[in-house]
């Protein structure tokens, strides 16, 4: 989703993102964390990698045996301490269309609504993607989701095994909008179902609800050729229909890893490198990586900006995301200046450049013409200068403004 930009009122200290875990690992790898239930406190215990789906003789993911006691890099990063002064997502309720979220997670007690089989999720991945969002934090651990009042409203997208499909991520979308979420998070990044997803998309938009989703897959799809992962950014669906904030991974530097997929001109980067979160039963633990997770954590600030301003609109939560976004190459999520930043204005508009207004008694002659050259081509100048920089980025993806 692309908006004209709004000069930023204000900027968080460098200190803001000082990672408490000095150890993280590149994408889909697991880590050492101090942890319980190991002899000694202080040490280190590898933590279960989390999937994305399974194969078919695979036995579904059990409770995580080791529970994650220090505060992981992504709660400093995102500066959750100091946001949750102003929301924490109370009367807000996130879809979560994924492989289903546990209903019974003790992080997300009481605040999970599980239609149908909803409530089951074999792989894990909705479990995780949820606990980002919306979970409360617990005795004995820093780990914790950004909008920890949030309500979560779980809804399949997959097969049991994790699979998606346009038509059931579609449909997953429209159930989430049909029962009340204000922000659907989407764990999936298709390379097919452009049609269902736009339809499903406009139903969400119409009912002003914010759609959030991964720019990319978690795993990079395998070269047919060679078998090596391929990386080549490609367009991924429901991302890439232009009403829906597309979200990109970094790491503890800000960077993505060197093997993750490709990504096509996203909307915003927030952590996704090294993320921890909890499993789909129990109070233990998984890391994992990819874009999915940086949209969840992505999910969780529009949950609390919509708390905290519930008269703005979809469309105006997600310019607000991306306008108070740190500025880099991809605009780095910022939670609290989201929730404090004063944009100059309701609508998205574009700079005006001033026009050249002479008095009706300016003398006439060369100078006169000559300043009145002089401003055209200036004006001339700083439009030729917006459209080289804006229009390569936000023609591929189809960018229309929102607003008029």
């Amino acid at each position: 989703m692309r908006h004209d930009r709004y000069p930023r009122v204000l900027l968080l200290a460098a200190a803001a993102a000082i990672p408490s875990l000095t150890l993280m690992p590149p994408a889909h790898a697991v880590t050492h964390v101090v942890a319980t239930g190991v002899p000694a406190a202080d040490e280190p215990v590898e933590l279960p990698a989390l999937r994305s789906r399974m194969g078919q003789d695979e036995n579904c993911t059990g409770p995580s045996p080791v529970t994650a006691e220090a505060e992981p890099w992504t709660r400093r990063a995102l500066g959750l301490s100091r946001s949750w002064q102003l929301s924490q997502g109370a009367g807000v309720t996130v879809g979560v269309v994924d492989t289903g979220v546990g209903a019974a997670l003790p992080a997300l007690a009481g605040r999970v609504e599980a239609p149908g089989h909803a409530g089951q999720d074999c792989v894990g991945h909705g479990s995780f993607a949820a606990g980002l969002i919306a979970a409360a934090p617990r005795p004995g651990t820093g780990v914790s989701g950004v909008a920890p009042q949030a309500r979560v409203l779980a809804v399949r997208g997959t097969d049991q095994r994790g699979t998606g499909t346009g038509a059931t991520v579609a449909a997953g979308i429209r159930a989430a909008v049909d029962g009340g979420a204000r922000v659907v998070y989407v764990g999936q990044a298709l390379l097919d179902g452009r049609a269902e997803l736009t339809a499903a998309v406009a139903h969400a938009t119409e009912r002003d609800v914010l759609v959030v989703a991964p720019a990319a897959p978690d795993t990079a799809p395998k070269d047919a050729a060679t078998g090596r992962p391929d990386t080549t950014p490609r367009p991924y669906f429901p991302a890439f229909i232009p009403q829906v904030l597309s979200v990109a991974d970094h790491g503890q530097d800000g960077n993505r890893p060197s093997n993750a997929p490709g990504v096509f001109a996203p909307d915003l980067s927030a952590p996704g490198d090294g993320v921890v979160g909890v499993g789909p039963k129990g109070e233990g633990h998984f890391i994992g990586s990819g874009s999915s997770l940086a949209a969840a954590h992505t999910a969780g600030v529009a949950a609390l900006v919509r708390a905290r301003h519930p008269k703005l609109s979809a469309a105006e939560v997600a310019r607000r995301l991306v306008a108070a976004a740190y500025p880099a190459d991809t605009p780095r999520l910022d939670p609290y200046a989201s929730l404090t930043a004063v944009l100059g204005g309701r609508a998205a508009k574009a700079p005006q450049v001033a026009e050249a207004h002479m008095t009706p008694d300016a003398p006439k002659g060369p100078r006169t013409k000559a300043l009145v050259i002089a401003a055209a081509a200036g004006g001339f100048g700083l439009l030729v200068i917006g459209a080289v920089a804006v229009i390569p980025r936000d023609r591929a993806r189809g960018w229309r403004a929102a607003d008029r």
